[in-house]
């Protein structure tokens, strides 16, 4: 037991690592994809709000069964649904058939939360706090590394080898869990029934949020079908936080939710989700688009996948900086400095991407915020949710961060696909109204933690002296 101990943390990272090759072929190839596929740029975008969507169905359902006794075979089932994925996305020679792996592969959203509910089970109580820091953040710090892997792939063959190279790493992840976690169901678990209703409700009302706010621009904000989408949203997930109070044992435990700290990572996810990937989405664009269209930097495929190389960088650095330091200060701080480092990420790409060493210091210090914020928001969860709500808790996380990811490319998208040029390329207006939505929700949360953190400080000094 004393080995598996010592393997098991590595073995989730391989694994949580797998997601993170699996990202990095997003953002990157859509412009690939575009030309290929023979679709707009808007259009191809779908490849990310669909892969995304899919990972918001998905995150809540695998984060729920992972709190269940059968957390390695969950892991493995989908490892295996993402690897299948991949070989479709690869071998498609149409955009819907692409779109379908596309939506296989939104499973990797539910991975690290399944990881997370591991670590929280098998790893020593004293490496638990510091495991699941460095799980979540190993996402970020992956698609740094990704981003590189996925351009040289596509540059020297073509976007189809990058999702065979995804295929077979996965593949590998897959070898790796089955040798390593230990074998057998987890008697320690809780068996109980799944809230199948509230999954159906869950999903469906987000699926309608996102489908009217990706296709606003196209029907009109204030066409029926806009309206009918969002307003059965809204009254979708309401009967849904209805429903969830009142099971037994609901798909996501709302009354978890009602603790400050929880909540507080839980809002922040939204925000921050959305803007790392309008930031993000963008830069990318920015990198590869031709010099013709006034901002493009026409750098080829091949080279584009480094200028999101020091995310990883600086989320690495970030994990490293907040296990040193959350044994003094806490978590709770470390939050709102991640938000605060994000802002200023956002505000600098928005006012400056005119030059490669402004994207590239650009996403620097977003990889500095990310580090912090990821770091710090499950491992607040876990210190305030049952060990049984663990993996519902972090899930939910990870849908409102992954929620928060799908806002941020539908409005994107939509941005872009309503003002493009003839040959389908985003004009400079389109590209600096993106940026500025998203550093205008970085400055917007970021302002919001910081009052509130001043305000719990302002509450904790009145207690003491009364």
């Amino acid at each position: 037991m004393g080995t598996i101990r010592l393997s098991l943390v590595p073995t989730l990272i391989y694994a949580a690592l797998s997601t993170a090759i699996v990202s990095s072929l997003g953002m990157l190839l859509v412009p690939s994809i575009s030309v290929q596929m023979g679709v707009d740029v808007g259009t191809a975008q779908w490849m990310l709000t669909v892969n995304l969507l899919v990972g918001a169905l998905a995150t809540p359902v695998m984060g729920r069964l992972s709190d269940g006794p059968h957390k390695k075979n969950l892991l493995l089932i989908s490892l295996a649904v993402i690897f299948a994925g991949s070989v479709i996305a690869g071998t498609a020679t149409s955009f819907p058939v692409f779109l379908v792996g596309r939506a296989l592969q939104g499973l990797t959203y539910g991975v690290v939360p399944v990881t997370i509910a591991l670590a929280r089970r098998y790893v020593e109580p004293v490496r638990v706090q510091s495991s699941i820091s460095t799980l979540s953040v190993t996402v970020a710090s992956g698609i740094g590394i990704g981003y590189p892997l996925t351009g040289i792939i596509a540059g020297v063959w073509a976007y189809q080898f990058a999702f065979w190279f995804a295929a077979l790493f996965v593949l590998s992840a897959v070898l790796v869990v089955w040798r390593k976690i230990p074998k057998g169901p987890d008697q320690a678990a809780p068996v109980f029934s799944f809230d199948l209703l509230g999954a159906c409700a869950l999903g469906s009302g987000l699926g309608l949020l996102l489908l009217g706010i990706s296709e606003g621009p196209k029907w009109g904000w204030l066409s029926a079908w806009t309206l009918a989408s969002l307003s059965l949203s809204i009254i979708l997930l309401g009967l849904w936080i209805r429903l969830e109070l009142k099971i037994e044992h609901p798909l996501i435990n709302l009354r978890a939710m009602r603790h400050g700290d929880v909540l507080l990572a839980n809002v922040a996810a939204i925000g921050l989700g959305a803007a790392l990937y309008i930031g993000l989405s963008v830069a990318s664009l920015v990198a590869q688009a031709p010099a013709s269209t006034g901002y493009g930097l026409a750098i080829p495929v091949f080279w584009a996948g480094f200028v999101i190389l020091p995310l990883s960088v600086g989320s690495f650095l970030a994990n490293e900086i907040v296990r040193r330091i959350s044994l003094r200060t806490g978590l709770a701080p470390l939050l709102p400095v991640g938000a605060l480092l994000m802002a200023v990420a956002g505000t600098l790409l928005w006012l400056t991407h005119a030059y490669l060493w402004e994207i590239l210091l650009g996403t620097l210090v977003f990889g500095l915020g990310v580090g912090a914020s990821y770091a710090a928001m499950p491992a607040l969860i876990a210190q305030n949710v049952a060990a049984e709500e663990l993996g519902s808790s972090v899930s939910f996380n990870q849908v409102l961060r992954t929620v928060g990811s799908s806002f941020g490319t539908a409005a994107s998208a939509a941005i872009i696909a309503a003002h493009s040029t003839t040959d389908h390329q985003p004009t400079g207006d389109s590209i600096s109204m993106t940026l500025e939505l998203g550093a205008v929700v970085c400055l917007m949360l970021c302002s919001a933690l910081l009052l509130n953190s001043l305000w719990r400080k302002r509450a904790r000094r009145g207690q003491c002296n009364t």
